[in-house]
């Protein structure tokens, strides 16, 4: 079994003993989730990055992986320098807590603006995170985003 599988397979199993009696404090990925919108939108890269642990790695849309801080860093700062955050949301969000570990999916829509050029562009894509307790604060320890699929083309009409 492959170590995303396994940690997903923990988390149902956990998540399922701890219950949904969790304290305010303890929104886990949920909320490094909107922190993270409130950060993008500020176009902040170091209110970003205050969001990942130095160990995480993060699969970003038609990006290499981004392994370790430095790594994410770069990929943000390469986003921001080339593009203005205009608005960015989460939907269809789902969450689930197993002790210090937290799981979150959903959608993600961002509308971009090009420094380059100011054209407009919206980008809709689904994700994946992980985000662990350590030292008190929920940071992300995987962050997989991925384009939103084109609908398949539409069939040709039978005769």
């Amino acid at each position: 079994m492959n170590c995303a599988r396994w940690i997903v397979a923990v988390m149902a199993v956990a998540g399922s003993l701890v219950g949904p009696t969790m304290s305010a404090e303890d929104t886990g990925v949920a909320a490094v989730e909107a922190a993270w919108v409130k950060a993008i939108k500020a176009n902040s890269l170091d209110q970003v990055m205050a969001l990942y642990a130095d160990d995480a790695v993060g699969w970003f849309p038609d990006m290499s992986e981004a392994s370790g801080a430095k790594a994410i860093r770069a990929s943000y700062e390469n986003l921001l320098s080339t593009f203005t955050i205009k608005d960015a949301s989460l939907t269809g969000t789902h969450s689930k807590n197993a002790g210090k570990l937290s799981l979150g999916w959903g959608k993600f829509t961002l509308t971009v603006v090009e420094k380059a050029t100011g054209k407009e562009q919206v980008w809709n894509g689904r994700f994946t995170d992980v985000a662990e307790r350590r030292r008190g604060r929920w940071l992300y320890i995987v962050d997989h985003a991925s384009a939103e699929p084109l609908p398949p083309p539409a069939a040709a009409p039978t005769k």
